[in-house]
């Protein structure tokens, strides 16, 4: 955790402008996004995988995925967006703390999942 680029936003150790905080999260642009508008939902507490939660966790993600549906309109995500949570490295997770990735502000092509 002393290294996690999240974790030390949270703390202000690294500057970023946030976009919504409360005391379960906060929300900030991607650096590398992959849409017109592409956040990242951060859970405020480190854990790397779904799998590693609490069930107090998941009681905080439902209330951030929540929240996050309340302040769509205002992140410019009137017509809808994208939740992308990637679970490992085969999944290409980079950051090692659980994010959801909030893509919207476009039409978004749907990947050929076959």
């Amino acid at each position: 955790m002393n290294d996690c680029i999240f974790c030390k936003i949270n703390k202000g150790e690294i500057p970023s402008r946030k976009f919504y905080e409360d005391d379960k999260m906060f929300i900030i642009a991607d650096i590398e996004p992959k849409a017109k508008l592409h956040y990242l939902m951060i859970p405020k507490k480190h854990y790397k995988l779904l799998s590693e939660m609490t069930e107090e966790d998941a009681a905080d993600l439902a209330a951030c995925l929540k929240k996050l549906s309340e302040l769509a309109p205002s992140l410019g995500l009137k017509g809808g967006y994208r939740l992308v949570i990637n679970q490992g490295d085969d999944a290409g997770q980079t950051v090692f703390h659980l994010h959801v990735h909030v893509m919207g502000g476009q039409v978004l092509d749907f990947p050929d999942l076959k």
